[in-house]
């Protein structure tokens, strides 16, 4: 079966994974049986803590979640499973520990490593928890698994003896993709955890008693060059928890392990020749087992684009970029969900906080919310789009009518202006934004959105949105005779008529443009003086509406 064009041009992106993934499975008995057994569609990712845990991750963890709410649209049980590689070696210096630690703990996986933090089991599971425990801030429904647990389990006994037993066929595979001289194409396919020093990394497995299921292996200091061995020697069971696979052989054994069916990755894992390329080897000819889907047998299939923060690709283990965790601090976690979920796999997301980018964010998806309620019409097939980017982008239960809207432009003016949020909600009222009869989950609706207005204006807006109000004329405007004129016509006309943002912006223009013969940034320039004594601010025409018009128009006529 191809891959179908991951443009999406009429399907939403997560409904198409849904459908080939579901097509897949009907088409072949084998995965059909696979499923019939588990009882659900699984829809898999994973991750290694060794530190902390970037945005880009959570741009997977989102796909992946989105893919099993879509499979479950259709009618199909599924599942979203996320393992933490907890098995995994530290083999770069962590800024958690000290240098001395750092020495202790090379070469040993991060289970095995005390929590930076008290109140962790280890330090993966410190890393971890920094980010699954916002899972619900973000409408991640995810079964966590830990795959050092499922190692001791022995869930992975299986697959080790499949693997130990072929390990001529992983060397020759290695050997075909990487040339006879990768290190991978002479060793037994398997790292033992020295029983003496609990180290992984040092070990190396140099002979496989198939009958009596047990490998000689040696600890040793030559193995690697950022750690040493202990000499330790001898015979060990490889099961239940007395080492681990390779991490692209590991891949490979968790699909029939877990019985996956769709699992993504970034697409650096996706290059041709790369991780996901071995792993798919090693799924078909070792442990026969189709890969997960975008794979396709022995094609690889697409992988998903970066995440990057001011075009800075992020790295976990180099500790580069926003942490998923901290992505909260500059963003609420729905808006990142919505940010991830509109954008497709195959598209870079670049985001940067210190920009225009959460104005924007912030507009995208109130449109998609006025769509999705119907206030809106973006034509027939964009309709569908949106309605569905807002329905997979939600955390909580959507609301039987749409929710209060106040831009984030409006709400960083709102707490500028008014002393407390009473003063706020009755401007709202008044502007007929918020609804008298407004619901406990409404009001909580603004307060967020105020709530992160005030944070933004604090720490990441632009100078231009940033304000204090002048309660008094300041005499001493150098503004010239044009200026005041069309000031004092447009305080008659705030007074005579009702405006919109768009009509009173067209007014702005007839006044400059027809009856003073001014330049139109002139007209805003002056404004701002006396409004804010500053020649730059918010949008003007939405400012003046929430200061309220009566109150703009008796500052200017004191003009």
């Amino acid at each position: 079966m191809e891959n179908k064009d991951k443009n999406f041009t009429d399907t939403f992106w997560a409904d198409q994974f849904a459908e080939d993934a579901i097509e897949r499975v009907e088409n072949n008995k084998f995965l059909k049986d696979i499923v019939k057994k588990k009882g659900f569609y699984v829809v898999m990712d994973e991750k290694t803590p060794s530190g902390t845990i970037h945005i880009g991750s959570g741009r997977g963890w989102v796909i992946h979640d989105a893919i099993a709410k879509a499979l479950r649209d259709k009618g199909v049980k599924a599942k979203f499973i996320l393992s933490s590689d907890d098995t995994d070696t530290l083999d770069k210096p962590s800024k958690e520990l000290s240098n001395e630690d750092n020495e202790k703990y090379r070469g040993m996986s991060f289970r095995d490593i005390p929590s930076p933090v008290p109140g962790y089991k280890h330090f993966g599971d410190y890393y971890f928890r920094q980010c699954t425990d916002l899972f619900p801030n973000f409408g991640i429904e995810a079964e966590l698994e830990s795959t050092g647990d499922e190692y001791y389990k022995g869930s992975f006994n299986k697959t080790i003896k499949i693997a130990l037993d072929n390990a001529d066929k992983i060397q020759n595979i290695y050997k075909k993709l990487y040339g006879d001289d990768v290190k991978a194409g002479e060793k037994f396919p398997f790292n033992v955890k020295c029983p003496q020093c609990k180290k992984i990394a040092t070990t190396i497995a140099l002979e496989w008693d198939k009958d009596k299921e047990q490998l000689y292996f040696e600890c040793r200091d030559d193995i690697v060059e950022w750690a040493k061995g202990c000499g330790y020697k001898g015979w060990i069971s490889p099961y239940n928890g007395n080492g681990k696979f390779p991490w692209i052989v590991e891949w490979a054994a968790k699909w029939p392990t877990n019985s996956v069916i769709v699992e993504t990755a970034g697409k650096d894992h996706f290059t041709k020749g790369g991780s996901r390329t071995a792993a798919c080897h090693f799924a078909m000819d070792v442990f026969n087992y189709p890969p997960p889907y975008p794979s396709d047998k022995y094609e690889t299939g697409p992988g998903y684009e970066f995440f990057t923060v001011g075009g800075k690709k992020m790295s976990t283990s180099k500790g580069h970029g926003l942490g998923f965790a901290d992505s909260i601090n500059y963003a609420p976690a729905k808006m990142l969900r919505f940010l991830l979920i509109r954008t497709r796999p195959n598209a870079v997301i670049d985001f940067d906080p210190y920009s225009n980018d959460l104005i924007l964010l912030y507009e995208r998806y109130d449109q998609a919310e006025r769509v999705y309620f119907g206030k809106e019409d973006m034509g027939e097939k964009e309709n569908i789009r949106q309605k569905r980017i807002y329905e997979l982008s939600q955390v909580e239960k959507i609301q039987k009518r749409i929710p209060p809207q106040v831009s984030l432009s409006q709400a960083s003016m709102l707490v500028q202006i008014f002393d407390n949020e009473k003063m706020i909600f009755e401007s709202l009222r008044n502007t007929g934004q918020l609804p008298d009869d407004a619901s406990k989950p409404e009001i909580e609706y603004v307060k967020e959105r105020l709530g992160f207005a005030k944070k933004w204006v604090e720490e990441f807006a632009d100078e231009q949105y940033k304000f204090i109000l002048q309660k008094e004329l300041n005499q001493n405007l150098n503004l010239s005779e044009q200026q005041k004129q069309a000031l004092r016509i447009l305080a008659s006309r705030l007074k005579e008529l009702k405006w919109t943002e768009k009509t009173l912006l067209n007014e702005f223009y007839r006044i400059a443009n027809d009856e003073v013969r001014m330049n139109t940034p002139d007209l805003f320039k002056a404004a701002y003086l006396v409004l804010l004594n500053k020649e730059r601010g918010p949008k003007l025409a939405p400012f003046i509406l929430t200061l309220g018009k009566e109150m703009v128009a008796n500052m200017l006529e004191k003009l």
